[in-house]
C-alpha cells in the first residue's frame, strides 16, 4: 500500500496544475461578468477562495515529490511534451494579479511581479531547451507548445494599471511575435504531419486563447478598441467557432488531465467578450459572453467530476507509456 503511495506521488504530473489555472480563469470571468449580470453578491469569491485551496494542495503535492523524487523532476522538465506545463505556474499568479486589481492592489502587485518574473525565466529557459535540444522532433510539436511563450501576453493586463507600461510593451511585444511564429509552425503540423496523439487533441483549444488575450493586453495598452484590436478578437472567434466545429474528434478521446485545456482558453475567451461588449455596447456581445459562460460553467463542473473520479478510480498518477 506504502509503495502504491510513493508511485503515484513520483507519477505526480506537473499538468495538474492547468487545473489551477481552468479555475482562476473561470474564477476571473465570473469577476468580469458581474457588470453585465449585476449580481446581488460577488459570487466569484466562492470560486476564488476554493481555487485557492486547490493551488495550495496541488503545491503542496508537487513540492512532496520535488523532494522526494528530483530526478522525476528532472525528467518531466526535459520532456519535450511535459516541459510546456511548466510555465503554467506563471501564467496561475498573472491570472491572479488581475483578479486581486479590485480586491487589493498590493497583492495584485506582488502576484504580478512573481507571475512576470517567472514568466520571463521560463520563457528562456525553454526556448533555450527547444534551441539546444538535438532529441526534439517534429511529432513532439502541439498546441501546448504557446503555453511557455505566447503567455507573455498576460503580463500587460495588470501590468498597465501598475504603472509598468514600457515593461508591459515588452512582454506583449514578445508574446505576439512568438505566437504568429509558433501559430504557423503548429497549424504546419496539424495539417501535413502526423495526427496529433489522443492525450494532446485538448490542446487544439489553446489555438484561440492567445489572440484573445492579446485582444485584452492591447486593449489595456492603448486604451482604445482599434482595428487591430479587432482583428485579435476577431480571429479568436473565428478559431473557437473552428474548434468547436471539430466536436467529434474531442468526443472519441478517453479522459485525460489534458483535459482541462478546455477551460482556460474558454475563460479567455468570454473575458475577451465581456471587453468587447463595453467597449461597444452591442447586445450580440453581452449575449456571446453569457453563452461562454454557461458553457464554461458546464465544463468546469464536468471536469472536476471526472478528474476526482480518476483520482479515486486510481486511473492518473499511473506509470506512463
Amino acid at each position: 500500500m506504502e509503495n502504491a503511495k510513493c508511485n503515484r506521488l513520483k507519477n505526480f504530473s506537473i499538468s495538474f496544475f492547468a487545473i489551477v489555472l481552468g479555475l482562476v480563469g473561470f474564477t476571473l470571468v465570473l469577476q468580469k461578468i458581474e457588470s453585465i449580470l449585476n449580481f446581488s453578491f460577488p459570487i466569484y469569491n466562492y470560486s476564488l477562495y476554493f481555487t485557492l485551496v486547490v493551488f495550495l494542495i496541488i503545491s503542496l503535492i508537487y513540492i512532496a515529490k520535488i523532494i522526494k523524487y528530483p530526478e522525476e523532476i528532472k525528467k518531466e522538465f526535459f520532456h519535450p511534451i511535459k516541459i510546456n506545463f511548466f510555465p503554467l505556474l506563471a501564467k496561475i499568479f498573472l491570472i491572479l494579479s488581475v483578479i486581486y486589481l479590485s480586491i487589493d492592489m498590493s497583492y495584485s502587485k506582488g502576484f504580478w511581479i512573481i507571475g512576470a518574473i517567472s514568466q520571463f525565466v521560463f520563457s528562456i529557459v525553454v526556448l533555450s531547451i527547444w534551441i539546444r535540444n538535438s532529441k526534439l522532433e517534429f511529432h513532439h510539436l502541439s498546441p501546448a507548445w504557446f503555453i511557455p511563450i505566447v503567455g507573455n501576453v498576460i503580463v500587460p493586463i495588470a501590468g498597465v494599471a501598475h504603472g509598468f507600461i514600457e515593461l508591459s510593451w515588452f512582454f506583449f511585444s514578445i508574446g505576439i511575435v512568438m505566437w504568429i511564429v509558433l501559430f504557423i509552425i503548429v497549424f504546419n503540423r496539424i495539417i501535413f504531419h502526423n495526427p496529433i496523439p489522443d492525450k494532446l487533441i485538448p490542446t487544439f483549444f489553446i489555438l484561440f486563447a492567445p489572440p484573445a488575450i492579446a485582444f485584452i493586453a492591447y486593449v489595456k495598452l492603448t486604451g482604445n478598441l482599434d482595428s487591430f484590436a479587432k482583428v485579435l478578437y476577431y480571429i479568436s472567434l473565428f478559431l473557437l467557432i473552428l474548434v468547436f466545429a471539430q466536436f467529434k474528434m474531442f468526443s472519441k478521446i478517453n479522459f485525460y488531465l489534458s483535459w482541462w485545456a478546455y477551460s482556460f482558453p474558454i475563460a479567455a475567451i468570454a473575458v475577451a467578450t465581456i471587453l468587447m461588449y463595453h467597449e461597444t455596447a452591442f447586445l450580440f456581445f453581452k449575449l456571446l459572453s453569457i453563452v461562454l459562460l454557461a458553457i464554461l460553467s458546464v465544463i468546469i463542473i464536468y471536469l472536476t467530476y471526472k478528474t476526482v473520479k480518476a483520482i479515486l478510480n486510481k486511473e492518473i498518477c499511473i506509470e506512463e507509456d
